[in-house]
């Protein structure tokens, strides 16, 4: 029997801080990942001071980037990147995470994927978890006081909020083609009752400006759109925000929001993440004779 190898994590990574890049590093290399094949993207109206202290903080954690580029951030710009990142890691499968997402599984990987191997499988899924401070204020998190600490809530504002997918692939063989934002692979689908959880660690200091910024530079045609759903759930946040005095309602049963760690799952979480994930179905707006537009699901 051979021994099973390890996923390549592939990751198009933007200006992020390195505290944060050093502990998404971190997270990966506890749950065994040895090959990181990632590109840096910056948009223009980032420093250059800062575009060289990530790619330096890549190499200080023995983490080479395979494309650094500046430019546009397209719907596509991503995606493109991605794909080239994969073709480039070759065959085996791929472990697929932004920089903010930081996946939990009920396994090790190896016994994940064997899994999914032995039934067929070709992808395996998540569902974000989005992350948050007790009192929801968009707080700076400071590497000595650690992720888990500075966000301990975990709860469902991209489902429930932000009329977002909340379905990800995780996993996938290299032989599979996947879709925009990781959300789904065309023609597979995950078994519902093994499902990661994505912590989503988005929502800190410094996100109303990203925010902002998209929702102008998607509005203005500076940067290309396939669909309005990312400048749509940019502005529901940015609504939200407002209407709550700077902070994400927390307290709000709809929610969810919890305590929860990176160490282990939620609890009850398989039967959560599956009914979540079955049920959901595009937020689908209208067209001008009052049909709404659908999606495709999994």
């Amino acid at each position: 029997m051979t021994t099973p190898i390890s996923p390549t994590l592939v990751a198009v990574i933007g200006p992020v801080e390195p505290a944060l890049l050093a502990a998404w590093t971190a997270h990966y290399r506890r749950l065994g990942i040895e090959r990181f094949h990632l590109a840096f993207h910056f948009p223009d109206h980032v420093p250059d001071a800062w575009r060289h202290q990530l790619v330096a903080a890549s190499h200080a954690l023995g983490v080479i980037p395979a494309r650094v580029s500046t430019g546009p951030w397209h719907e596509h710009t991503n995606t493109r990147l991605r794909d080239d990142l994969r073709t480039q890691a070759g065959p085996g499968w791929h472990l697929i995470a932004d920089s903010d997402e930081f996946q939990t599984y009920p396994a090790p990987l190896s016994t994940v994927i064997a899994q999914a191997e032995a039934v067929r499988q070709k992808v395996i899924g998540g569902l974000l978890l989005d992350r948050g401070t007790n009192d929801g204020r968009l707080a700076f998190w400071r590497p000595e006081t650690g992720l888990d600490r500075a966000l301990p809530l975990g709860g469902h504002l991209t489902h429930r909020l932000l009329k977002g997918d909340p379905r990800k692939i995780v996993l996938a063989h290299s032989s599979v083609a996947m879709a925009s934002g990781n959300h789904r692979a065309p023609g597979h689908k995950p078994a519902p009752d093994m499902l990661a959880c994505v912590h989503h660690f988005k929502w800190r200091s410094g996100v109303l400006d990203d925010l902002q910024r998209r929702v102008r530079q998607f509005t203005s045609g500076e940067w290309a759109e396939h669909t309005p759903a990312v400048r749509s759930e940019a502005s529901r946040l940015l609504l939200h925000i407002d209407r709550h005095h700077g902070r994400i309602d927390v307290s709000d049963p709809r929610l969810g929001f919890r305590h929860v760690t990176l160490d282990r799952l939620p609890d009850d979480w398989a039967a959560e993440a599956a009914r979540i994930a079955t049920n959901w179905r595009p937020h689908a707006p209208q067209n001008q004779s009052g049909s709404t537009i659908s999606s495709p699901s999994f």
